[in-house]
């Protein structure tokens, strides 16, 4: 599995960054995790609005900061 953390860095990123390592850990489960901070990269996977978690590709949360249980969701299926 591939978490992709979409954001230039700013506290929505870091805490959204902080919920999915959560959520992995609480899930037990081992995941790729990648910061992707260039604006043309974001764009490319369709975000407007940041910060965004994309799971394998494909975008799972936008413009939000995801709590660790709705994270747990998502990463479990």
């Amino acid at each position: 599995m591939k978490v992709q953390i979409l954001g230039t860095g700013c506290p929505n990123c870091k805490r959204t960054e902080q919920n999915a390592m959560q959520a992995l850990n609480n899930l037990g489960i081992e995941a790729e995790v990648e910061k992707v901070t260039d604006i043309n990269q974001i764009i490319d996977f369709g975000v407007t609005m940041t910060p965004a978690l994309a799971v394998d590709g494909e975008v799972k949360f936008a413009g939000k900061v995801p709590s660790v249980e709705e994270m747990e969701k998502v990463l479990n299926k």
